[in-house]
């Protein structure tokens, strides 16, 4: 016979944690559709065996994670478009000459106002994994160009992107101002259109940029994809760092 399990030592968070761990799973699952009331009050705490505070912290977590509206005593709803699909395959080509960048118009595609924000434009030592893609060793430095993404004016995803000195200096890439149709049009038309890339996925705890940023309302997740883009010949153009909130946002990857 299997010995009993502590449910208490496999799961050390507060209870209202894991109630919002629950809740939040089922709101991204659909359980718990847009514009549908989760359960009440009373429901919440016959379930979890909790007491009326702590389930008022739970549902305040997601409160301020922009998941759910509503005040005590009445009903509390999930919002409307807070989980987002992005879908890499759709914004990941180059623009066509003259248009702007991809990313933007896919934002305007699904009804969305899709803008970029310059951050910094520096030769730096790029972390040892973006190195390693790159080629380059411990002491090498490359391009990189650093943006965040907003969506609806509010902060979506923050882009550090990292291109071979050979291919960027004395070029608008190595220059701090917005190159129309984003850098992956410019190395196109400069002979070095994309052929394959590689995505890399994982789950992390925020960095203090990461979170300050992307304005995170607590210790969540973020979604970071490594991207690595090759060229002919299987040349390396570009590799980005990405980060999105894990809470608002999941991607869609088509085989």
């Amino acid at each position: 016979m299997s010995p009993a399990i502590d449910s208490e030592s496999i799961d050390p968070r507060p209870l209202h944690e894991r109630i919002a761990a629950d809740l939040r799973a089922q709101i991204r699952s659909g359980d718990y559709a847009a514009d549908t009331a989760i359960p009440s009050t009373e429901q919440l705490k016959t379930r979890f065996e909790a007491s009326n505070a702590t389930v008022q912290k739970a549902l305040g977590l997601l409160k301020n994670e922009g998941l759910i509206v509503g005040r005590p005593g009445s009903s509390v709803k999930v919002r409307r478009q807070r989980l987002q699909t992005m879908t890499p395959s759709q914004y990941s080509p180059p623009a066509a000459p003259g248009d702007q960048y991809r990313w933007i118009t896919e934002a305007e595609n699904r009804g969305q106002t899709g803008k970029s924000q310059l951050l910094e434009v520096a030769e730096v030592i790029p972390p040892a994994d973006v190195r390693e893609a790159l080629g380059i060793t411990a002491d090498e430095t490359a391009v990189l160009r650093k943006q965040i993404l907003l969506l609806n004016d509010e902060p979506c995803e923050l882009v550090k992107s990292y291109y071979p000195l050979e291919l960027a200096r004395n070029t608008p890439i190595a220059q701090k101002r917005r190159i129309r149709g984003g850098t992956p049009a410019l190395l196109a038309e400069a002979g070095y259109p994309p052929v394959r890339t590689v995505d890399r996925v994982s789950a992390c705890i925020a960095t203090q940029e990461q979170y300050e940023t992307l304005r995170l309302p607590s210790d969540l997740p973020i979604l970071r994809t490594l991207r690595v883009v090759h060229s002919r010949e299987d040349r390396v153009i570009e590799v980005t760092e990405m980060a999105k909130a894990s809470h608002l946002y999941e991607l869609r990857y088509d085989f």
